[in-house]
């Protein structure tokens, strides 16, 4: 056996969503902060996140986190979160399972009944707390970055599918919100082909012609996450599935398109504070979010938001890059 570099990984998976926690091999980043190492990454490392999550090491729905020493002082680690589509500022499902990978490794001091960790992110500082027991992590609820909605009721023309009217909020990455009904779709498996066509669709539609731009983060100016609601779908109790570029469904609630969700209702009266919002994902997973305060984002209304899921550890892993490997970088089909 040979091999060029060896990556030492934590395997998990949030509400059915995998989060491949990379603990060794990749060394420490340069930056000042997580959003300048995250930036650093992507113009000169991006090779390893291809290696890692495309095939036929990951495939074409993998996700992922890059363990750093934190560059803040008031945070217990680092993350660097990776999936096919790039390298997000923040993902919720990703902090789920490296929170909880954290505590089961022992990666983290573990305190009973709730171990509260710390985490440096792209995005902003988020603080997970873990409910704890024996050792394993049972829960974990994540205080997000303040989200907010970036409009309301826009309209766009979608190639195949006509004008189409949406809602574009963040929560921590940015989400076009439409009812599926009006595409003549449900939320259902059986029509997941239809779905990613038309999610796929609608993102290319509005970054082609209105193209969000995050008011404090100009290097955070792009949706690659488009949430098709279940008609049937209230502001207590959700099903959507999450069309995500270049071409996959999150099999998680998604924590920061529950964010964006959240926000998006507030916006609209439906959902006020301290109260729990239940949001269901295509394969029935759940997540429940809350909204604890107000705040704002540059001069943008914002909310602060709350998310509770569950990860699971799957195992452990070594991966290795034999010199004479074809596919380096890996591939998607």
């Amino acid at each position: 056996m040979r091999t060029t570099r060896i990556f030492h990984t934590v395997e998990s998976h949030t509400e059915g969503m995998p989060t491949r926690v990379v603990t060794g091999g990749v060394g420490t980043l340069p930056g000042a902060t997580m959003a300048e190492r995250r930036r650093w990454f992507i113009d000169n490392s991006d090779h390893l996140r291809q290696l890692l999550m495309f095939e036929p090491r990951g495939h074409s729905a993998m996700s992922g986190a890059i363990l750093q020493p934190p560059t803040r002082p008031d945070a217990d680690w680092g993350v660097l979160f990776i999936e096919v589509s790039g390298c997000l500022p923040m993902c919720g499902h990703g902090t789920i399972g490296v929170a909880s990978v954290l505590v089961e490794t022992g990666m983290v001091e573990v305190i009973e009944p709730v171990t509260t960790i710390r985490l440096d992110t792209p995005a902003g500082l988020v603080v997970a707390e873990v409910a704890t027991s024996d050792g394993a992590a049972e829960s974990v609820t994540i205080r997000n970055v303040a989200s907010f909605v970036d409009r309301l009721d826009a309209k766009v023309d979608v190639p195949g599918w006509g004008a189409i009217t949406y809602d574009l909020a963040y929560g921590g990455n940015f989400y076009a919100i439409l009812d599926a009904g009006q595409l003549g779709l449900r939320v259902d498996v059986a029509r997941k082909g239809e779905l990613l066509d038309a999610g796929l669709a609608i993102m290319a539609a509005i970054n082609e012609h209105d193209r969000p731009v995050h008011p404090e983060n100009p290097e955070i100016d792009v949706c690659h996450h488009v949430q098709l609601v279940d008609p049937d779908s209230d502001a207590r109790r959700s099903r959507h599935a999450m069309a995500i570029h270049p071409g996959w469904f999150d099999r998680s609630p998604c924590g920061t398109g529950t964010s964006a969700r959240m926000a998006q209702l507030h916006a609209r009266g439906e959902l006020p504070l301290d109260t729990d919002f239940v949001n269901e994902s295509l394969i029935g997973s759940r997540f429940v979010g809350r909204l604890v305060g107000e705040s704002t984002v540059g001069k943008v209304p914002a909310v602060i938001p709350t998310v509770t899921g569950r990860a699971w550890v799957t195992g452990t892993a070594q991966y290795f890059l034999d010199p004479s490997d074809p596919f380096p970088r890996g591939f998607l089909l």
